[in-house]
């Protein structure tokens, strides 16, 4: 179903020279694998949002969605509160797609697969499918005609909501099939809600000829959780997967199967759950790719955990001692896992490597300075 972009997507091969390595990784081309919709709303948007809602919440919660502190309390309530309270229209899907579309092309996002989750999202609008889901699509097309990203939904499963719901969430999709809405994810809170609940969403799912990937390993959720994702729902990636490391035979198993894993540096369960002076060198994204794992680091909620494409690829030097060159790797995961056909991954990872490597020439003398892995 996944269409060739059009060639006016292809990545410039004269790069500046940059004078950091965030300027590197801001003109670095990229793929996004792992990023919320409405993890992604502007705060002016949010705002917005809620005063065409009758302003069901003060400036000072909204404000208060925007603030990360050293230990940062999740998201997941902000998103509800957008679910509840404030989406009132398919115009508002349409400005948060385009907009966040917008953003992530800015960091030089060429590829970007987003989740959005239709239950919660249609359980508390009262928005009919296929209304909601032809407002994404129609900012898709509008972004990828202003900014040249090619966008791509994911429906997510409501994993709080009933086995039955995400068996009705596939129905709405697989009957408004377009080539814009690739697969099936699933999200919100794991612990409680094993991948098991849902084998029967994402067996009807694959009867239909869509993707399927899967949040699972996340919250401090066993590594077991992962096993079911990829052996029982049969997923071609997985979201977070970080308890994989307490198992490394099982890991290494991943490894040899080329299961691609797309981690979040600023995920805020280890944030909160180590101590600050402990958290970059204690959190298990820094021994996946020593277990053979393949890795690629993602925003998931970009504006509510203040965070860019650019920063994601930062924090993987500056806070988990990878090396630059660790980065192509990285690149290469993001191109393997993406839900491209094989001529378009063949064609960007030539011109890709070609652009890391002007860029890593032209990066100034000194090297910044990396944390030992």
């Amino acid at each position: 179903m996944e269409r060739t972009p059009p060639k006016t997507m292809t990545a410039p091969i004269n790069h500046p020279a940059p004078a950091s390595l965030e300027a590197m990784l801001r003109a670095l081309p990229k793929v996004e694998l792992h990023c919320h919709l409405l993890g992604s709303v502007r705060h002016d948007t949010f705002r917005g949002l809620n005063r065409r809602a009758g302003a069901p919440l003060t400036d000072a919660a909204i404000d208060g969605f925007y603030t990360r502190g050293e230990k940062p309390v999740g998201v997941l309530r902000v998103l509800r509160a957008l679910e509840t309270r404030l989406l009132r229209c398919a115009d508002d899907l349409h400005q948060i797609t385009f907009e966040y579309l917008q953003d992530a092309a800015a960091h030089q996002v060429r590829h970007a697969e987003f989740f959005w989750n239709p239950t919660g999202t249609l359980r508390g609008s009262g928005m009919a499918y296929a209304l909601a889901q032809d407002a994404i699509v129609r900012a898709i097309h509008d972004a990828q005609r202003e900014f040249s990203i090619a966008g791509r939904l994911i429906a997510a499963i409501d994993r709080e909501a009933s086995p039955d719901a995400a068996v009705q969430m596939v129905q709405w999709v697989t009957a408004r099939r377009c080539d814009e809405v690739v697969g099936i994810g699933i999200d919100y809170r794991e612990v409680d809600r094993p991948p098991e609940l849902f084998a029967q969403a994402y067996a009807d799912a694959r009867k239909a000829g869509l993707r399927t990937t899967a949040h699972a390993g996340e919250f401090g959720m066993p590594w077991t959780h992962v096993r079911s994702a990829l052996d029982l729902l049969r997923v071609d990636r997985i979201d977070h997967g970080y308890t994989v490391v307490d198992q490394p035979d099982f890991a290494r198993a991943c490894a040899e199967r080329g299961v691609v894993f797309t981690v979040v540096p600023t995920n805020s369960y280890y944030l909160r759950t180590l101590p600050p002076e402990r958290w970059a060198r204690d959190h298990p994204i820094r021994r996946m790719p020593g277990l053979g794992l393949r890795i690629h680091p993602n925003t998931d909620d970009p504006t509510l955990h203040q965070v860019t494409p650019t920063q994601a690829w930062l924090m993987m030097v500056r806070d988990f001692g990878f090396s630059i060159d660790d980065l192509r790797g990285f690149m290469h995961n993001g191109l393997q896992g993406a839900w491209i056909d094989d001529t378009q991954r063949r064609q960007w990872r030539a011109e890709w490597d070609q652009s890391f490597d002007l860029l890593r020439a032209g990066l100034a003398a000194d090297p910044p300075q990396i944390i030992p892995a």
